[in-house]
């Protein structure tokens, strides 16, 4: 497994990273053995870096990572985030990101994660109503007393993140990235760059659509948050269902799956950019894994290019009610 370093003094990590928010619900029923051996088995093969957050399974997540990964730490580079309010099934949830939150949402991940650092600490989302100086100003005090090493921030644009970064150094910036969803590339990647900002992309295999094991609506289960997401619902299912078809042709003639070719297309994009794919089952991992072994040829990248272009998927990348903070 190859390493990066994040940002240009952040922690090294493995090029590809696991992400862990659909082992306690979100996509479908959990199932918390699997998810156990899914994390030790990442850990086994190199993967050093696990994404976690405090609203996952409202800290269910956090605790659930926290107990595989005791014994092990050493091995991890744990990153978490703070940020949603759940207020109650009816409400929804709101972002917070005043100072006094902040302390307190690090207090509470703490011990659900056993641990008495965490690696990197971001913001989940902006919080509109909180200067982002205040944000991270508290986040820094959490550097100095030694609770958190690194920073970052989630879904954060251009100017929130310079004004972030001139506060305290900010490691990473979190987005969802991959080939239907090439948004960062306008302004968040460039503005990264000039800064020395590691990039980590969430959901690089299109929350599972790009996986090519998805065939129809009803594949979810009943309390799968799919069946919620524009991109997943209606003729724009059945529109991104024909790109992914396109990808199987190419990646077929390459002898990979349709998801590793995804990935590697993402591991392409530069070595600060750093894919943390998300599943709960170990075949997955492992299939997601043997991604870095795909190598691409700059012809390869012009017919994935021309098969799936930027901007040609159909439908808003999340439901109404999640573009809180967005």
């Amino acid at each position: 497994m190859n390493t990066h370093t994040l940002g240009r003094q952040g922690p090294v990590v493995s090029e590809i990273g696991l992400g862990c928010m659909s082992m306690t619900g979100v996509y479908g029923t959990p199932n918390e053995g699997e998810a156990l051996a899914t994390i030790r088995r990442a850990l086994d093969l190199g993967v050093n870096f696990l994404d976690t957050a405090d609203m996952y399974g409202n800290g269910a997540n956090e605790e659930l990572v926290g107990r595989t990964i005791r014994g092990r730490r050493e091995e991890v580079v744990l990153a978490t985030k703070f940020g949603f309010v759940v207020l109650d099934t009816k409400n929804g949830s709101t972002v917070r990101g005043d100072a006094k939150y902040v302390r307190q949402a690090c207090d509470a991940s703490l011990p659900r994660l056993q641990v008495d650092h965490i690696d990197l600490y971001y913001q989940h989302r902006v919080d509109k109503n909180t200067p982002i100086e205040e944000t991270v100003g508290a986040m820094a005090e959490l550097v100095a007393e030694g609770k958190v090493r690194h920073l970052g921030l989630s879904e954060a644009g251009p100017e929130t993140i310079r004004r972030a970064n001139a506060v305290h150094v900010i490691t990473a910036v979190q987005s969802e990235y991959s080939l239907w969803a090439r948004d960062p590339e306008d302004e968040v990647l460039p503005t990264i760059r000039e800064l020395g900002i590691g990039f980590v992309a969430y959901s690089p295999l299109g929350r599972g659509f790009l996986s090519g094991t998805i065939r129809s609506p009803e594949d979810f289960e009943p309390d799968d948050a799919r069946r919620t997401h524009p991109r997943f619902q209606g003729e724009n299912f059945q529109r991104n269902l024909d790109l992914v078809e396109r990808l199987r042709e190419i990646a077929a003639e390459k002898g990979v799956t349709p998801a590793q070719l995804a990935l590697a297309w993402a591991l392409s994009r530069g070595p600060d950019i750093v894919p943390i794919p998300g599943t709960k089952r170990v075949r997955y991992l492992e299939e997601n894994v043997a991604a870095t072994d795909v190598e691409l040829t700059k012809e390869d990248l012009e017919r994935i290019e021309a098969a799936v272009p930027k901007g040609v998927t159909s439908g808003e990348r999340h439901p109404e009610m999640s573009l809180i903070g967005l």
